[in-house]
């Protein structure tokens, strides 16, 4: 899934010396303290990237530049598959939520509604519409007391006094600590018992709970054909997210808001910061931790990235036609395309880089290169390798801080270690210098398979009626050359024992 839910918390009591006072663009050790968050502030807003890539922006080779181009075009969604994905996950959280809301048994998510989040509703899902994020917002009764657990993304949720209301079930016996790992069991269980009874659409599929993930906030679920050996074709995750009262706004890390002023304006700034702050059942890496840690909740800024996302352009009409429309979505796109082929290829090596680093690296991009008239369709290529020299100069300096809660470093040692850093520098100097061949991933990605086509839900989609996708069957070109030479080794041993045979006889 998308790369949101991974620990990215910085563990104050685990300091490195890189991790307290990250190096600048020249490699001087920042210093502590505030001065050192405003200097990575600082930092984070230069244009790392222009020392990697000068040179290529100078001169991109036409091969290049149409290779960027061509993979660009090859991750739009098919809209078959956009439509059958759309019907059948709008039936499920539909379904769904009514089960919730006329559960007697738990009264506390009787009143929950779904948030959609994610790259699919942000327009930069690639290849295939085959995840989908969906909060399950739960709105708490009273103020809390939101007390921070490390630089300003895990904390632990208190309510400011006793309270009778069903959030009661699911209180620490000193019954004002809210549970993470109490509410997120509690989803996994009615999640279950929905599915005892619920019929997907299209019925050669069905839904099947995937195995707790270790830190994950997620109740993740699979949709699978029956059989032994059945493939995953969608799979989604549903996020329980607490909704703190409107009134209480964020907490002191993050009130300051997102530094968007050049970009996007001083106004949408103000807007963003009245936006409700959620949390999510996620615990602190680490081991040893304490009771409180243990029931820790991250802040998450989903539902504000998919707003800036959506309304990226600095002069608020990008992308509302085509004269004006920008590649900024197509390069974030096509930098997801290339993590994927990279973790694809190297995937013990690169196992701590996920797409939220991509991401991370997109919106400083997009703070720096603020003007729209720096992403026009036609300097696709150019921006591109601008972005992915963005990515590459971040790691080369060790620091990429949380585009929210810019004190906790995506890069520190704590959370990516050091020898995974430097493989990544590595692997990103090596495809910029053969021309990207990464950038499509190795592996292809088959068209979703229907079977049978679902009704009686209109899809989130523009067009409302459904076309089933065409199944496509292939062979891998790598397999097919096996099979080649295989014939071709069975023909040469033929012909050999012949030759044999014939010697004898003469003989």
């Amino acid at each position: 899934m998308d790369g949101n839910y991974r620990d990215v918390n910085l563990r104050e009591d685990e300091p490195t010396e890189a991790a307290e006072h990250p190096a600048d663009a020249r490699g001087k050790p920042s210093p502590p303290g505030p001065a050192g968050i405003r200097q990575r502030q600082k930092v984070q807003q230069q244009p790392v990237e222009e020392s990697y890539v000068a040179e290529e922006l100078a001169s991109i080779s036409p091969k290049l530049a149409n290779w960027i181009k061509v993979n660009a075009k090859d991750l739009k969604i098919r809209q078959t598959d956009r439509r059958w994905a759309a019907e059948v996950v709008n039936d499920f959280r539909e379904n769904l939520l009514k089960f919730l809301k006329s559960n007697d048994e738990q009264p506390f998510f009787q009143t929950a509604e779904f948030l959609t989040s994610g790259s699919y509703f942000e327009k930069v899902k690639i290849h295939s519409p085959d995840e989908f994020d969906m909060m399950l917002k739960l709105p708490v009764p009273s103020r809390l007391k939101m007390t921070k657990l490390d630089g300003g993304l895990f904390y632990r949720l208190d309510l400011a006094r006793p309270t009778r209301s069903p959030i009661r079930a699911f209180l620490l016996e000193n019954d004002l600590t809210i549970s993470s790992s109490k509410i997120l069991s509690e989803v996994y269980r009615l999640v279950r018992k929905f599915l005892k009874t619920y019929k997907v659409p299209d019925k050669c599929c069905r839904w099947e709970v995937n195995r707790k993930r270790p830190n994950s906030p997620a109740v993740t679920l699979s949709l699978c054909r029956p059989g032994n050996n059945s493939d995953e074709l969608i799979s989604v995750d549903v996020v329980p997210a607490l909704e703190v009262h409107p009134s209480q706004g964020w907490p002191i890390a993050v009130r300051s808001g997102p530094d968007v002023d050049n970009w996007l304006g001083k106004k949408v700034r103000q807007e963003i910061k009245t936006f409700p702050c959620f949390f999510v059942p996620k615990r602190l890496k680490g081991r040893n931790l304490s009771e409180e840690a243990k029931e820790s909740w991250r802040i998450s800024f989903s539902l504000i990235e998919k707003k800036i996302i959506t309304y990226h352009g600095n002069k608020k009409t990008c992308c509302e036609s085509n004269a004006t429309k920008c590649c900024r979505k197509q390069c974030l796109m096509l930098l997801k395309s290339l993590i994927e082929g990279l973790k694809q290829r190297f995937p013990k090596e690169l196992d701590d880089l996920c797409s939220y680093h991509g991401k991370t690296a997109f919106l400083h991009n997009l703070s720096v290169r603020c003007e729209d008239s720096m992403w026009t369709s036609r300097q696709l290529p150019s921006c591109f390798l601008q972005l992915l020299g963005a990515l590459e100069g971040h790691a080369t300096i060790g620091v990429l801080p949380h585009f929210f809660v810019p004190i906790c470093n995506l890069f520190s040692p704590a959370v990516f270690p050091r020898k995974a850093l430097e493989f990544l520098i590595n692997a990103l100097q090596e495809q910029r210098r053969e021309g990207l061949p990464l950038l499509k991933p190795p592996a292809p990605v088959p068209p979703l398979a229907q079977l049978t086509p679902p009704t009686g839900v209109s899809a989130e989609e523009p067009t409302k009626q459904m076309s089933p996708p065409t199944t496509v069957h292939s062979l891998d070109a790598g397999f097919m050359n096996k099979i080649v030479l295989v014939i071709v080794a069975a023909l040469v041993c033929a012909l050999f024992l012949r030759r044999v045979m014939e010697s004898e006889e003469a003989l």
